[in-house]
């Protein structure tokens, strides 16, 4: 049997070629990344019909690590304390899945989201917020605080080390500050725990 001539595509191998080089430039530029594939924009097009669905296909690469909620969380059989359990696994796998992309954050964020496997996502995140208790009339303005928080917890944990060189700049208290907190990842972990924290106690359970 003869060998194909070009290399076979899918939606998949588009979009993970699609990410990396995201990841290594920050900018999704479809004649390079036909380039990186070996094949014509077109090729691509075949199966991607436009830029955006390019990027929708990358979104859904980036949250295909999600876990789904617990059965009792979605079939509305969980207690409020499930829910919330359930809702802290999410925001840090959620925000997991963007720090280990963080380039990519502003391609998606200037984007709709469509991807069915994302909006199932969301639709899990929502089913979580009502088994934690949240009322139905405050779910997307809590959905919008949540995901500002993710993805502004997501950059500080791919920031650098050393995030403020208070020291140098001569800021007494900020640098006291420094000194007294953890760094790295131990930092941004307390962080973004503090956060849901405040989270929810303020907007879940307020």
């Amino acid at each position: 049997m003869a060998r194909p001539t070009s290399p076979v595509l899918s939606v998949e191998k588009i979009a993970r070629a699609a990410l990396a080089l995201v990841d290594r430039t920050g900018e999704l530029v479809v004649g390079r990344l036909a380039r990186d594939l070996g094949v014509s924009a077109s090729s691509l097009y075949h199966h991607l019909p436009s830029k955006a669905a390019i990027v929708e296909a990358v979104r859904a690469e980036v949250f295909r690590a999600m876990p789904r909620p617990p059965e009792g969380v979605l079939d509305g059989t969980a207690d409020r304390a499930e829910g919330e359990a359930a809702l802290r696994a999410l925001l840090r796998a959620y925000r997991d899945c963007f720090a280990a992309h963080p380039r990519v954050i502003g391609l998606l964020t200037s984007h709709t989201v469509s991807a069915p496997e994302v909006l199932a996502v969301y639709d899990d995140l929502t089913a979580t917020l009502l088994a934690a208790g949240v009322r139905e009339s405050r779910l997307l303005d809590v959905v919008t605080v949540l995901d500002s928080f993710v993805i502004g917890s997501a950059l500080d944990l791919a920031a650098p080390e050393e995030v403020w060189d208070a020291e140098r700049a001569g800021h007494p208290a900020l640098a006291a500050a420094l000194r007294a907190a953890p760094r790295g990842r131990q930092r941004a972990d307390l962080a973004f725990d503090a956060g849901v924290d405040l989270l929810v106690g303020g907007l879940v359970r307020g």
